[in-house]
């Protein structure tokens, strides 16, 4: 492994890693969106506590910091598939060195990836997930189908790599929802509805 390749490994670590939610939360609203609610940074939390405004921008910052991770290795002219190095900005953004180690759950920064690598597949998951939102209005249950639904793109579309990656993030999409399953299931998971007009 050449260093121009560890370099990118660790530049789309660091991309993940930037808590969107944390910096709008802080520096907008004067919150610290990981004393509220959930607890998470990702955007259902952000929409939760501060709002549609404030939980569109992060949502789609953390959709931008997977899709620059994914295209790095254009940028650097280098031979890696872009999602390999696209799951390394996943595992930032869950794992986010900036902000103690405790992200949110990857479901916009995977998404991203996806819309580097197959902007299709990327518009199927998004039509699926928000289908499923206006029917369900459980942002969590939502989720977890668009990660089966891109597994079934990847499937489709037959590249290996695209295949197991997709696959890796799925499994930690729903891990990363096991306490939303069980709360689903209990019916205490609470509702959103982000298409109401007020």
């Amino acid at each position: 492994m050449t260093l121009e390749v560890i370099f990118i490994f660790i530049a789309a670590y660091l991309l993940g890693s930037i808590p969107s939610g944390l910096i709008v939360g802080k520096a907008f609203y004067g919150i610290d969106i990981r004393e509220h609610g959930s607890g998470n940074l990702g955007g259902t939390n952000t929409f939760r506590t501060l709002g549609k405004k404030a939980g569109f921008i992060v949502t789609i910052a953390d959709i931008l910091k997977g899709t620059l991770a994914a295209l790095l290795p254009f940028f650097f002219d280098l031979g890696i598939h872009q999602v390999i190095v696209g799951i390394f900005a996943v595992i930032g953004h869950m794992y986010p060195i900036f902000a103690g180690f405790k992200g949110g759950k990857a479901v916009a920064t995977s998404a991203g990836v996806v819309l580097a690598f197959v902007p299709l597949m990327f518009a199927v998951v998004v039509v699926v997930f928000l289908i499923s939102l206006f029917i369900t209005q459980y942002v969590s249950l939502s989720s977890m189908i668009g990660g089966i639904v891109a597994l079934i793109c990847a499937l489709i579309i037959g590249d290996p790599i695209l295949i197991t990656i997709v696959a890796i993030m799925t499994i930690f999409i729903i891990y990363r929802h096991r306490t939303n399953i069980s709360r689903i299931l209990q019916k205490t998971e609470p509702k959103v509805n982000f298409f109401r007009k007020h």
